[in-house]
């Protein structure tokens, strides 16, 4: 069984037990979160497709880590113009397992 979910702006496809890497969530490590907007259920050749969402499906996800991601550089520049500019940037991100999927 899988499922289409959306959260931060974003959409996954989620099954139990996957590991996923999303935008920053407030929540505390090892605390359950839910989420209700879920786009569509799969499970073999049976699809239920919401029209945005689906009303009463449901995915839990346990909160492993809150942390920040690999540093990206952002570097400007304008020839013959003397103009540089160097910055950097590490996004938040919380990582968060699969429990289960209700539909």
């Amino acid at each position: 069984m899988y499922a289409v979910i959306k959260t931060g702006g974003k959409q996954y496809r989620v099954c139990a037990g996957d590991k996923l890497k999303i935008e920053k969530l407030e929540a505390d490590i090892g605390s359950e979160i839910t989420f209700d907007q879920v786009l569509m259920v799969g499970d073999g050749a049976d699809i239920k497709v919401g029209a945005p969402m689906l009303r009463g499906a449901t995915v839990i996800a346990t909160v492993l880590n809150q942390a920040r991601g690999d540093k990206i550089k952002i570097f400007k520049m304008r020839r013959r113009k003397h103009y540089r500019k160097s910055q950097g940037h590490r996004q938040y991100f919380t990582e968060v397992l699969i429990g289960g999927i209700t539909a």
